[in-house]
């Protein structure tokens, strides 16, 4: 690849949750066709293996996607897989390339300036996903039903000329016991960065993209591809910057399609009722 066509010299991107309706593909493939770069990392939550196993679901725009990422691949782009939690499944699957697509547990990567950064997505250092994994399901269901109304609402702002803004993700950051959560992750994922001898670390999990340090050691995390449209990139400075890719070239969503999903929603909550009652039958 021609470096004088590279705009960085590495992109993280995670969260990106395809085979799901509350995945921004459109967004993503805006992105992914006008950014390149040395190495791109995908810091697990690329596929929504939890969603597709309730119902498939997998419009032309998530192939697209899928296919960008491997033409990249095929053109020079070194890519790097970190399975998370929601597409656990290509776990047993590390070690190997699928491709031009290496899958790893976790990574090392040196930025240009020398500093090493650990990359990981997050879960492993989750103490709900370890100790409480019924309690995520049920989250996750719960959060569907908002990523919905999250589309509703950035269809009609998209018809008048307005950027995308995060609904789901601003009623999530109001909640104090959310905001502890985020707290307390990014505190735990720079002490392990600490252990391992690394200066920082990149990771995903939490959907909220963020770049500071903490006690000494950086923490940057890339957001998400369903509530900030973010990505974390490198320069070839080594300096790491967010984008928030909230405009998008292709055509609105369709209002109508929305339509009949919200028609559809006292089902899905009521569905989640009938999921924490049975949790909460099995665990008494």
């Amino acid at each position: 690849m021609n470096k004088n066509e590279l705009n960085f010299r590495t992109i993280w991107i995670s969260d990106v949750h395809l085979g799901t309706p509350g995945c921004q593909a459109n967004y993503l493939l805006d992105f992914l066709k006008t950014h390149e770069s040395e190495t791109l990392y995908l810091v697990g939550d690329i596929l929504d293996g939890w969603h597709l196993k309730k119902g498939w679901y997998w419009p032309q725009t998530h192939n697209d996607v899928v296919q960008k990422i491997l033409r990249k691949g095929r053109k020079g782009t070194r890519v790097v897989f970190i399975p998370g939690n929601h597409d656990e499944s290509v776990r047993q699957f590390i070690g190997l390339s699928f491709g031009e697509i290496e899958v790893h547990e976790d990574a090392i990567h040196t930025l240009a300036n020398g500093k090493r950064l650990w990359v990981t997505h997050g879960d492993l250092f989750d103490g709900v996903m370890q100790h409480a994994r019924w309690l995520a399901y049920v989250g996750d269901s719960a959060y569907t039903v908002i990523l919905k109304l999250n589309r509703w609402f950035n269809a009609i702002r998209v018809r008048m000329g307005l950027p995308y803004w995060s609904l789901s993700q601003y009623l999530k950051h109001q909640v104090k016991n959310a905001v502890n959560f985020i707290s307390a992750f990014e505190h735990v994922m720079t002490e392990e960065a600490r252990r391992r001898d690394c200066d920082g670390v990149v990771c995903g999990h939490i959907h909220k993209a963020e770049i500071r340090e903490i006690n000494g050691i950086l923490y940057a995390n890339d957001g998400d591809w369903v509530e900030s449209l973010t990505a974390l990139v490198e320069d070839f400075d080594g300096n790491l910057k967010i984008i928030h890719w909230n405009r998008r070239v292709e055509a609105p969503l369709n209002l109508q399609s929305l339509h009949q999903e919200m028609s559809q929603q006292p089902a899905l909550i009521n569905e989640l009722k009938s999921s924490r009652s049975s949790v909460c039958e099995s665990s008494s």
